[in-house]
């Protein structure tokens, strides 16, 4: 269904300059064939959706006027270090200004990559991006005017809350739950139940 939508947006919008998408179900391959069909693009956002480092830089490459990147996490569950988006966004967004990276799994190595490869960067905001060790304010401070810092407080304008994660998780699992009952051989949403259910237990 959001492909579909997407693939209407794309097909009549060419000249479009902002994307935001949300805690949709789009995939690696709809994101891609519908990025590349807006050159035009200034301002994206991707927000709690699972991309890989190599669609984004497929998007900076086919966007080359993007301005601002939005690419912020549901909720964050690994520490495991990831410099897949920061090296992506290096390598592709030279023209970045506005880059909002909350919850990222980026290091200290994929920061250093971005503040290398957009040096028109001027607002930062890396809450929550917890594997960011080591003192690197000062080369943030030197080229950022408006930095926010790994542990500066989400609690006023946080983009995913804890409000907004527990509603996406509910609702997941109550469109699972009514779902019609699989013919033999069809997915098996059990594994997807399971998890939401964890998640919300959370909380």
């Amino acid at each position: 269904m959001i492909y579909n939508f997407l693939h209407t947006i794309t097909c009549r919008s060419s000249n479009l300059r902002s994307l935001r998408l949300m805690c949709s179900e789009i995939t690696d391959d709809g994101f891609v064939q519908a990025v590349v069909k807006l050159p035009m693009l200034e301002e994206l956002e991707v927000s709690g959706i699972s991309l890989s480092g190599e669609s984004m830089k497929l998007a900076g490459l086919s966007c080359p006027n993007l301005k601002t990147l939005m690419l912020n996490r549901l909720f964050y569950l690994s520490s495991d270090d990831d410099d897949h988006d920061a090296i992506a966004i290096a390598e592709s967004m030279p023209k970045l200004r506005h880059l909002q990276l909350c919850g990222n799994k980026l290091t200290k190595t994929g920061l250093n990559a971005i503040l290398d490869g957009c040096p028109h960067l001027e607002h930062l905001d890396l809450r929550q991006c917890i594997n960011l060790v080591g003192n690197l304010e000062k080369r943030c401070f030197e080229k950022i005017k408006d930095l926010r810092r790994h542990n500066d407080s989400t609690s006023a304008d946080y983009p995913f809350s804890f409000e907004t994660y527990y509603f996406h998780w509910s609702r997941q699992l109550a469109i699972l739950k009514n779902a019609l009952p699989m013919e033999e051989g069809a997915y098996n949403f059990d594994p997807i139940v399971e998890e939401a259910e964890y998640y919300l237990k959370l909380y």
